[in-house]
């Protein structure tokens, strides 16, 4: 399997050309006297047109830089080099409440991405996306976490089974918009978690027909992860856990907060 960018990078379309590409994800980032922190809510979700306007303004602002961004699909943002980086980086998921400075790239070429890290931070500062995202009263983006990067391919591997939801690698597979109903492998990621807005409609969306479909026979397994935490339910298994007043993620101790995607 190819990095997280890289196969994001095949979303994207027209293709942007590169030898190198990792994902830029908003942050939200809060400063202190002697260290920044990025909060356990500080990963931001940009609404589509403005990682349009971001990935525009950067190739503006950035031209002959040897760098540009583009947007792959579920409005990823990506920053795609013109030369092959030695260098190592870590998951935003990983670094949230946490103080960033253990977590900056390492490597041989770990000065490349950290220089653009701080060069973004000033180039967003007062950006019109934060003045829209200020009147809608929602977080600012004060910078960009780059990971996920790793040479350019030229195609994607083939894989047997459907992908769908909000995830950079997965949605570079296509997406499946509804439980399909023949059988067969698959993987959804969501972003929503137990109790938040939109949380009854993805359990309706896909987990009530995967449950149905364990039932039936259709499919052998249904695994539910959340952080660290993981649930795997056979089709033997007594699915009242399901049925029952407690919510069923109590199930497997699961510790929800706003940090922690279900797939």
């Amino acid at each position: 399997m190819p990095a997280v960018a890289p196969a994001a990078l095949k979303g994207v379309s027209p293709e942007v050309s590169g030898k190198w590409v990792c994902i830029a994800t908003p942050l939200d980032l809060r400063a202190g006297m002697t260290n920044v922190t990025l909060p356990a809510n500080g990963i931001v979700r940009l609404r589509p047109a403005e990682s349009g306007m971001l990935a525009a303004d950067f190739n503006r602002v950035f031209t002959g830089a040897g760098v540009r961004m583009a947007v792959a699909r579920g409005d990823v943002l990506l920053c795609v080099f013109d030369r092959a980086l030695e260098v190592a980086t870590v998951d935003p998921e990983a670094v949230a409440g946490r103080d960033v400075f253990a977590f900056q790239p390492a490597g041989s070429d770990s000065a490349v991405l950290r220089r653009l890290m701080s060069e973004i931070e000033m180039w967003l500062f007062g950006h019109e996306v934060n003045r829209l995202r200020a009147d809608a009263a929602l977080q600012p983006v004060s910078g960009l976490w780059l990971w996920g990067g790793g040479p350019t391919i030229p195609m994607l591997p083939a894989v047997h089974g459907w992908t769908s939801g909000q995830d950079p690698f997965f949605a570079a597979f296509g997406e499946v918009t509804q439980f399909p109903s023949e059988s067969g492998s698959g993987v959804v990621v969501s972003t929503v978690y137990p109790g938040s807005d939109g949380w009854d409609a993805m359990q309706g969306r896909w987990l009530s027909p995967a449950v149905e479909a364990l039932k039936r026979g259709r499919i052998k397994r249904l695994d539910l992860s959340a952080g660290d935490k993981r649930l795997s339910v056979g089709a033997d298994w007594n699915l009242k856990f399901w049925r029952r007043k407690r919510p069923w993620w109590e199930s497997f101790d699961m510790n929800v907060s706003s940090s922690n995607a279900l797939q």
